[in-house]
C-alpha cells in the first residue's frame, strides 16, 4: 500500500496528473520521424560531464522501441526514492497488461507481482507486460503515466521526446532522439545510482524460468553494466548502453541499426573510441572531441588522400580516394587487384579489428576474396579490405553503405 498522505496533499496530486495530458500535448510538437536520412544515429556521451563525444544525426527523431522503459524506470525509481512505492509491493497485473505481445513474463489478469521482481522483468527481459502494470501502478493509467513520462522527459530537456506508452510497442507517435536517451541515461545514473544495479543483471529467474538479459554486451565487453535494448520493424535495433573504465564513464546510444549484431559492433567500438580520448586527455593530450572521432585526414595533411565524388551503380555518392605512394598501405596489391575498401577509421586498433569481423561476417559474399586489415598511423587505425578488382570494390561499398554504415573505396595509384 502507498503511504498514506494528507488530503491538500491528494488533491494537489489529483490536479497535476489529470492536467498532465494536456500540458504535454500543448508543449510538445508533432515530431515525425525522417525518412529523407539514414536509419541510423548514434552519440558518445562522458556521463560525469555532460560532453558530447561524437554524434551523428543525434538530435533527429527516432522510434524508441523499448528503450522507452529507460523513462519508466525513471519514473519508478523516483516513486521508490521518494517513498511512494517500495520493492515489496505488489502489483496487480490489469487485462491491458496480461494482453500486452511478447516478449512478457506472461502473468493473467488478476495475479500479482512484486515490483522488485516486475522491474527485474523489464531490466532483463524486456517484459512489455510488466511495464504497463508498473505504469498502471504509479498512474492509474498507462495513458497518464505516458503523459508523466513526456512532462519528465521536458523538464530533462528531451525536447525530441514524446511518449504514449510506457513499454515502447510500435506508435508512429512515440519518438525520441538518440541524444534524448542519453540525456535521459545520464540523468537515470546522476539521481537514482542506487537503482541502477537492476540493469547490470545478467539473468533473472521467476517461476522457475530464467531469463538471460538481452543486453548482449553485458559480460561480453569489460566495463559495460547495462542499460537497455530495443527493436521493432519500425525503429530498428537500439541499444542504450553505459560502462565505465578508468575512472570515466560513457554512455552510447545507437538506434536504427540492421541487426542486433550491427547494433553491437558499432556501439563497442563507439566506447572504446570514447574511453581511449579520455586516457589520452588523462596523459595530458589535447584532443577536440567531434572531429577527433572517425574523421578522415583534411586534404593537404600529413598522409592526406585525395577524394574525388562519384557515383555507385545504383547512383548513390561513393568517394573514391587516389592514395599518394607515400600514403600507408596495409597490401602489395596483384596486378588489376589494387582497389580497397575502407569500412572505419578508428582511435583503437580492437575497434578497427571489431569492424572487419563484423563486415566479413554480415557482408561475406562481397568481401569473400578480400583480405581484412588493420592499418595504423599516429594512433588512427583503419579497418580496410584489400586486393579488389575495381568493380567488386564499388560493389561492396555500395553493400555496406545501404546498411548505413561508412564506406570509403580507394585505389593505389604508382
Amino acid at each position: 500500500m502507498l503511504p498514506s498522505i494528507s488530503r491538500f496533499a491528494r488533491l494537489s496530486t489529483a490536479l497535476a496528473v489529470l492536467a498532465l495530458p494536456i500540458a504535454a500535448t500543448a508543449q510538445t510538437p508533432d515530431y515525425r520521424v525522417p525518412t529523407s536520412e539514414p536509419k541510423t544515429t548514434s552519440i558518445v556521451m562522458d556521463a560525469n560531464t555532460g560532453e558530447v563525444l561524437f554524434s551523428e544525426r543525434a538530435d533527429s527523431p527516432r522510434y524508441p522501441a523499448s528503450v522507452t522503459k529507460v523513462m519508466t524506470f525513471y519514473l519508478a525509481f523516483e516513486a521508490l526514492a521518494a517513498g511512494r512505492l517500495h520493492l515489496d509491493d505488489q502489483v496487480v497485473v490489469s487485462p491491458l497488461a496480461a494482453a500486452q505481445p511478447p516478449t512478457k513474463l506472461g502473468l493473467r489478469a488478476g495475479e500479482t507481482i512484486s515490483v522488485r521482481d516486475a522491474l527485474n522483468g523489464m531490466a532483463v527481459h524486456s517484459a512489455n507486460d510488466m511495464a504497463v502494470a508498473i505504469a498502471e501502478k504509479i498512474g492509474g493509467s498507462e495513458s497518464r503515466f505516458a503523459s508523466m513520462m513526456t512532462l519528465k522527459a521536458q523538464q530533462l530537456g528531451m525536447g525530441n521526446t514524446r511518449y504514449v506508452n510506457a513499454n515502447g510497442l510500435p506508435d508512429n507517435r512515440q519518438v525520441s532522439s538518440a541524444h534524448d536517451i542519453a540525456l535521459l541515461t545520464r540523468a537515470l545514473l546522476h539521481d537514482y545510482p542506487q537503482y541502477y544495479g537492476f540493469f547490470s543483471q545478467k539473468d533473472f529467474t521467476y517461476r522457475g524460468k530464467t531469463m538471460v538479459n538481452t543486453n548482449h554486451l553485458l559480460g561480453k565487453m569489460p566495463g559495460v553494466d547495462g542499460v537497455k535494448t530495443g527493436f521493432t520493424n519500425a525503429a530498428g535495433f537500439n541499444l542504450d548502453a553505459s560502462a565505465v573504465r578508468n575512472g570515466h564513464r560513457l554512455i552510447a546510444v545507437v538506434m536504427g541499426s540492421s541487426s542486433g549484431t550491427v547494433r553491437n559492433a558499432n556501439v563497442e567500438g563507439l566506447l572504446l573510441t570514447g574511453f581511449d580520448i579520455e586516457d589520452r586527455r588523462d596523459r595530458g593530450e589535447k584532443i577536440p572531441v567531434t572531429q577527433a572521432l572517425f574523421e578522415r585526414p583534411a586534404p593537404g595533411a600529413p598522409g592526406a588522400r585525395l577524394y574525388r565524388a562519384e557515383q555507385d551503380h545504383d547512383g548513390d555518392p561513393i568517394d573514391v580516394v587516389l592514395a599518394h605512394n607515400n600514403a600507408p598501405q596495409a597490401h602489395a596489391a596483384q596486378a588489376g587487384r589494387d582497389w580497397w575498401v575502407q569500412v572505419g577509421q578508428f582511435h583503437s586498433r580492437e575497434a578497427a579489428q571489431l569492424r572487419i569481423a563484423l563486415v566479413s561476417r554480415r557482408f561475406s559474399k562481397v568481401f569473400d576474396d578480400a583480405e581484412g586489415q588493420v592499418g595504423g598511423r599516429k594512433r588512427i587505425y583503419v579497418a580496410r579490405f584489400t586486393g579488389m578488382d575495381q568493380h567488386a570494390a564499388r560493389e561492396a561499398c555500395s553493400a555496406v553503405r545501404s546498411h548505413g554504415m561508412s564506406c570509403i573505396a580507394g585505389v593505389h595509384r604508382v
